[in-house]
């Protein structure tokens, strides 16, 4: 496959979604990523559903959103024939990616050391739910315990008495995101020093490391940041406002757009209450009411095309089936198609990076358990010839 990446080998050992995710950005870059599975059932992910898709309803689309562009091979890790055949590949990668918990790694003979020994060019990323070490290093990770603890739900849902979870398993996705990119730099640094690096991340440092000005508030501010449903913490107006027959996304960022907006609204922008951002977000519930009042008077399509025409940013609120039928979605290259070895010709949510100069990619499907091992072995002896 064409891509930045297009000459980097990557061994993927990990499994569900944190791990799966970092090897298949490298992937959507071009890296060649093969995917060890254990021969019975593979990754769990394998069997997480509904939805469940293909003629026996036993293919997970679950496993389907983090694989693509990845070749599998069936590998018992605790045989002795397993570890061998690791031990090749590894001598053969550039990077390998693992999401054990802390220490099986080492129980399996695979120890940093090890793998140095074999590869001292190898760069290994770890993902942890917690971190690698410190006094709760070796816990459990599972994404929506890492977003309670490392705060995100705090931050999320319509108060601070009701936390909720965010929709998507963000912990897990920014985990593999910041391991992707981590990965990138140590490949970039191996080629001054010659040595590969590890490269550790966590569930808890990937929420952690996004709490932006929420984490300032704090930290600086001293004030604990709550959850403030879907109004912005900071800016005023900015978030979901009802109209005729549904609802409708705001986000006034300067005091232009704010006279813009109330002017629209038949809002006088300048009495006192209202003046400043300060003003507004002090009064915001005032203001919710009173924009709610005159939103009321007609659809999402009148304000969203009132509000385009004035420049004032703003937007529907879509479900998934009509973000993926967008035109707009569509022409970002968000969705790719891929031939599946059992379901056919099937449509994959796609990379979110597209490179000046490079061609679209032939993006290939998520494998079925151990279909590439005959392949992966005569790669692996042309290599070792």
């Amino acid at each position: 496959m064409l891509g930045p990446l297009g000459d980097i080998v990557v061994l993927d050992l990990s499994r569900a979604l944190a791990g799966p995710h970092a090897a298949q950005m490298l992937g959507d870059l071009g890296a060649k990523v093969i995917k060890v599975e254990h021969p019975d059932g593979g990754d769990e992910s394998r069997g997480w559903g509904p939805p469940f898709v293909g003629p026996e309803h036993d293919i997970s689309t679950y496993f389907l959103a983090a694989n693509r562009n990845k070749l599998s091979v069936a590998v018992d890790l605790k045989s002795a024939g397993g570890k061998a055949l690791i031990e090749r590949l590894v001598r053969q990668s550039d990077v390998l990616i693992e999401n054990f918990r802390t220490g099986v790694l080492d129980r399996l003979g695979l120890a940093v050391e090890r793998l140095r020994e074999l590869n001292p060019r190898l760069v290994v990323l770890s993902i942890t739910g917690f971190g690698h070490d410190g006094p709760e290093g070796g816990r459990p990770g599972y994404d929506q315990i890492a977003q309670g603890e490392a705060g995100l739900m705090s931050l999320t849902g319509p108060s601070a008495e009701e936390p909720y979870r965010v929709g998507a398993s963000i912990a897990d996705l920014l985990a593999g995101i910041h391991g992707a990119y981590g990965v990138a730099a140590a490949l970039y640094e191996r080629e001054r020093t010659g040595e590969g690096r590890i490269v550790r991340t966590s569930l808890l440092a990937a929420v952690t490391g996004v709490h932006s000005y929420h984490g300032t508030a704090w930290t600086v501010g001293g004030q604990v940041p709550r959850a403030n449903g879907n109004h912005h913490v900071s800016i005023a107006p900015y978030g979901a406002f009802h109209c005729a027959g549904g609802m409708l996304q705001i986000a006034v960022a300067n005091e232009n757009q704010w006279r813009k907006v109330a002017t629209l609204l038949g809002i006088d922008p300048d009495i006192a209450k209202y003046r400043t951002n300060r003003d507004r977000f002090r009064h915001r519930e005032d203001l919710i009411q009173d924009m709610e009042k005159a939103l009321a008077a007609h659809d999402r399509a009148h304000w969203l095309a009132a509000l385009g025409e004035l420049g004032v940013p703003a937007g529907a609120i879509r479900s998934l089936d009509e973000v993926y039928a967008w035109d707009q979605t569509r022409s970002q290259g968000l969705l790719v198609t891929v031939e599946h070895p059992v379901l056919g010709r099937i449509e994959l949510p796609g990379p979110p990076l597209r490179f000046d100069g490079l061609p679209p990619a032939e993006h290939t499907a998520p494998p079925e358990l151990g279909q590439d091992g005959d392949a992966v072995l005569a790669w692996l002896e042309e290599r070792e010839r």
